[in-house]
């Protein structure tokens, strides 16, 4: 009898708690997912891969549904209260993190309902189109789920990021870039259809043909206008036990190596054989990391050191590319390449190639991820910072940041390479430099310790200075600012048209809120039926 008391009283104390901690609005919602308080998840909703900021959600809902999904924003926009999805938590800045008193998080990326073959939920939703070559996509799940279950079929999406451990929706609420861009577009171009919920609570399949308004707005919107619940994307064929040929060439000279880059993705649009399937570099500026950028997947048996290279002032820059070959075209892969090498002008001694299978390239980052966390390397501080960088205005940057403010210690790697502007559409909410050709740079730095937190973020304010006072018009890639008038600025002439956006799908401002380019105001209370 004691113990069905005890039972009795923990389970009223249980509810206790949730009315007091729940948003009211959450409870008769008759959600097909759950709701959480528990500590942990709170906990885990407060942080992201940044690591710079924290937030307080009130709850964390885990859909089982798009309806779900639209469930709560509806019931956030009639109370209302700010929403924001997670998919993998890989924001640096906080950016879908809830720091108003009253906020719920979607966790879009963990479903308790069963696995990738258990279509009876949304939220597993992985199927796969051979006739009409595309995938259908919950938006919580994350890249690598998505190349799993398209090899199945020997097809694969055609545009990547560097890491796979990304939510569809994530990459795709910002662009979803790598060194497939500059030949198929950013992720955002490579969808043919979304189902989202607006901020006003509506379940919406769009396209270019169908809601094209919402479909572009979505693109690239910062998660501003909704929550992208299903993602229809662009397959092609993946070669049958294809391999990649994953090459590494060195330049001391920065002007040759932009002159190369620029060359290899104007290729893009010719045949298979004629470019590489692959164009991404980045900076070395000290010798603590020259005998790292290999990463194990080179041999290491030649040490290179940047004073017998005669870098240019004291920086060297690698070229990172790769050719794709399966057994059908084996045996002229090595002509091939050969034929591409020798139009460019890296440095003779300094060619580093490697042969591994396709996944085990495209899956790269996560292998470093590992090694990191077994030496708790991996949950730290993040201030990364990346730029789109105009062609016109490279060379001044180097001299600036490269090779000026930099100095010899980067904490991280950086990557620089170029993209052609002809590949995004303008339509989608990204925002890039006025030029056909522009480079992402990106400071993909950790920092260990306050100290060198401290020292990178400064660092960074830095750089964002030397661009603002030499006129270097660059545009931040998964964006930061604090202030209205700063969004205003970065995105330009599309700022009208952004709010105005804004205003259609998201009038009460609940949507996004970790973003800070809208204020969140409880007291607005426009009609939805009048929108």
């Amino acid at each position: 009898m004691a113990v069905n008391n005890n039972k009795l009283v923990l389970l009223t104390f249980t509810i206790c708690r949730l009315i007091v901690t729940v948003v009211p609005e959450l409870l008769d919602l008759g959600l097909q997912g759950r709701l959480s308080v528990d500590t942990w998840e709170l906990e885990a909703a407060s942080v992201d891969f940044g690591r710079l900021s924290r937030g307080e959600p009130s709850e964390v809902v885990h859909p089982a549904t798009a309806e779900d999904v639209a469930r709560v924003v509806n019931a956030a926009f009639e109370s209302p209260f700010a929403v924001s999805a997670r998919g993998h938590g890989h924001s640096i800045n906080g950016q879908a993190l809830i720091k108003e008193k009253k906020g719920v998080v979607i966790e879009m990326g963990k479903s308790d309902s069963g696995d990738n073959n258990d279509h009876n939920g949304d939220s597993n939703i992985i199927r796969v189109c051979e006739k009409g070559m595309y995938v259908d996509v919950w938006g919580g799940k994350l890249w690598i789920d998505v190349l799993s279950a398209t090899l199945e079929y020997g097809l694969a999406p055609m545009s990547w990021t560097d890491y796979l451990y990304l939510s569809v929706g994530g990459t795709l609420s910002n662009a979803g870039i790598s060194g497939q861009t500059f030949n198929h577009g950013p992720q955002i171009t490579n969808v043919y259809e979304l189902d989202v919920v607006t901020g006003k609570g509506e379940l919406v399949t769009c396209s270019e043909d169908r809601n094209s308004e919402l479909f572009h707005s979505v693109l690239g919107g910062l998660g501003q206008f909704g929550i992208i619940t299903r993602a229809r994307i662009a397959l092609e064929p993946a070669p049958h036990r294809v391999c990649v040929r994953w090459i590494r060439v060195l330049y001391s000279n920065f002007a040759r190596f932009c002159k190369d880059q620029e060359y290899l993705i104007s290729l893009h649009g010719k045949a298979a054989r004629e470019r590489f399937d692959y164009v991404e570099g980045f900076v070395i500026v000290d010798e603590g990391l020259i005998n790292n950028w290999r990463s194990s997947f080179f041999a290491a048996s030649n040490p290179v050191k940047i004073t017998s290279l005669n870098a240019d002032g004291g920086v060297l820059y690698c070229l990172e590319i790769t050719k794709n070959y399966d057994q059908g075209n084996a045996d002229s892969v090595d002509e091939e390449i050969q034929a591409l090498l020798k139009k460019l002008n890296f440095i003779p001694t300094s060619v580093f190639t490697t042969d591994l299978p396709y996944v085990d390239f495209l899956d790269r980052v996560h292998k470093a991820e590992l090694k990191l966390k077994s030496k708790g390397l991996w949950d730290v501080p993040h201030p990364w910072l990346n730029l789109f960088v105009p062609k016109s205005r490279i060379e001044d940057f180097d001299k600036g940041v490269f090779k000026g403010i930099l100095g010899n210690k980067t904490s991280g790697p950086i990557l620089i390479y170029p993209m052609n502007k002809n590949k995004w559409d303008h339509r989608s909410s990204v925002v890039t430099p006025e030029e056909d050709v522009f480079y992402l740079v990106a400071f993909l730095r950790s920092a260990l310790d306050t100290e060198t937190l401290e020292y990178l973020t400064n660092q960074n304010r830095q750089i964002l200075r030397f661009c603002h006072d030499s006129e270097i018009k660059v545009k931040q890639y998964l964006p930061h600012y604090t202030t209205q008038q700063e969004w205003m600025d970065h995105f330009g002439d599309k700022w009208t048209q952004f709010n105005a956006r804004k205003m259609q799908f998201d009038p009460r401002r609940i949507l996004g809120t970790g973003q800070q380019i809208f204020q969140f105001h409880p007291s607005l209370t426009p009609n939805k039926d009048d929108m």
